[in-house]
């Protein structure tokens, strides 16, 4: 009997090890996490509304008008808010800075264990912003749109893929990887509705083709 008993426990430990191992080759990417933006039938729907409007000029602009990261709470600021948002495992120190922990670049599907890889993307980027509206704003609401955690315009992603990125609309540059492309297109019309800001006609079209496809 002790040996049943033995051979019992052997295939149940056995068992418990495949189960274990299975659970790690199966666990998700670590995968950004911003507010969920509308669905693509609300975002054709919006996008059928806009009467498209020439862009405005960068004259006066600075990113100082848009004062950011702003503190969220006790030492954490924007930037380290979303970086724990974002991340996996993320660790953070005293000052909230993250110390380690795992990030999946959306825009390009790079994975990144150093917070130092990563940016803060303005998917509505600032420049942009103000070329669309912005510029009659306060510096106030400037401060709430370059912080906006409620809406989908901030995603941690390849430092070097933000600033390729740079100031362009979807007209001029979209996500490498071409699955998140969809959503990447429902984030900006998301953003843009909710702070009326206007679009031109290259980035309207842009996004109609891409909406129209998911």
């Amino acid at each position: 009997m002790p040996s049943i008993y033995a051979r019992r426990i052997g295939v149940l430990a056995s068992s418990a090890a495949l189960a274990a191992l299975t659970s790690l080759l199966t666990a998700p990417t670590a995968q950004a996490a911003p507010p969920a933006p509308i669905s693509a039938s609300a975002a054709r729907a919006y996008l059928a509304t806009v009467t498209p409007r020439a862009e405005g000029s960068t004259s006066g602009y600075s990113r100082d008008l848009f004062p950011h990261w702003s503190t969220v709470s006790g030492s954490c600021n924007t930037r380290e808010t979303v970086l724990k948002r974002d991340g996996v495992n993320v660790v953070q120190d005293s000052a909230c800075a993250a110390v380690s922990g795992s990030w999946y670049s959306e825009y390009d599907g790079a994975t990144w264990t150093a917070a130092s890889d990563l940016d803060i993307d303005h998917v509505v980027p600032l420049a942009e912003a103000w070329r669309s509206g912005a510029n009659s704003w306060t510096t106030s609401k400037r401060q709430q749109f370059a912080n906006d955690l409620t809406r989908p315009q901030l995603i941690a992603v390849t430092d070097n893929v933000n600033q390729a990125k740079g100031d362009l609309d979807p007209g001029k540059w979209l996500p490498s990887r071409t699955a998140y492309r969809c959503t990447y297109a429902r984030m900006w019309v998301n953003v843009k509705q909710y702070w009326g800001l206007s679009m031109d006609s290259g980035e309207k079209t842009a996004l109609v083709n891409i909406l129209n496809g998911c």
